[in-house]
């Protein structure tokens, strides 16, 4: 009898070690992918502006939580109409989870409430071109409710305005300026 109990106790230390080491991988797994995929510190594009978020960064309520990145997403849901204005603030909580995973169901993909590659090259598809404005790249996000402007620099870094007289933002993954 008292073998058996310490085999259980033993059997259960085991997969709890075991179950926390995976715990430990999985949850690391996102930090794997600090920054963003292209290696830079904001959304950066070339080319058309069509294209340029396939390959972004994730932010969530783990991974770049406070930041400008994560202020130009909310616009996206707020474009949508997912998100109130009053939540676009860079930092992605609650709520923004929630919006999140709402806006990837309607899309089809896998609704984990993280803005991650997939979901960024969705929100692509409705990146519209304007064309150039001196060495801008111009053009607007045209969400379902509503739309908002979007211009990338001549050196590729993607940059998005709060609203209409509102100030400029780069859509950094290191800096929250948005409030």
């Amino acid at each position: 009898m008292q073998i058996r109990k310490r085999s259980r106790r033993v059997a259960a230390a085991i997969a709890f070690t075991v179950a926390t080491a995976g715990l430990t991988v999985t949850a690391a797994a996102p930090a794997a992918a600090d920054g963003s995929y292209s290696g830079r510190p904001t959304i950066w594009g070339s080319g058309l502006l069509a294209g340029d978020w396939e390959d972004e960064g994730v932010i969530n309520v783990r991974t770049h939580r406070n930041s400008d990145v994560t202020c130009l997403w909310q616009k996206i849901l707020v474009a949508d109409g997912y998100l109130p204005w009053t939540e676009k603030d860079g930092i992605f909580g609650d709520d923004t989870h929630a919006a999140t995973v709402r806006w990837q169901r309607d899309r089809g993909l896998t609704p984990d409430g993280s803005a991650g590659r997939a979901t960024w090259a969705k929100a692509d598809d409705r990146i519209r071109e304007n064309g150039m404005d001196g060495s801008y790249r111009i053009g607007y996000y045209e969400g379902s409710r509503s739309y908002f402007p979007i211009r990338r620099t001549a050196s590729g870094v993607h940059q998005f305005w709060d609203h209409a007289d509102g100030p400029l933002r780069t859509a950094s993954y290191n800096v929250r300026t948005c409030r």
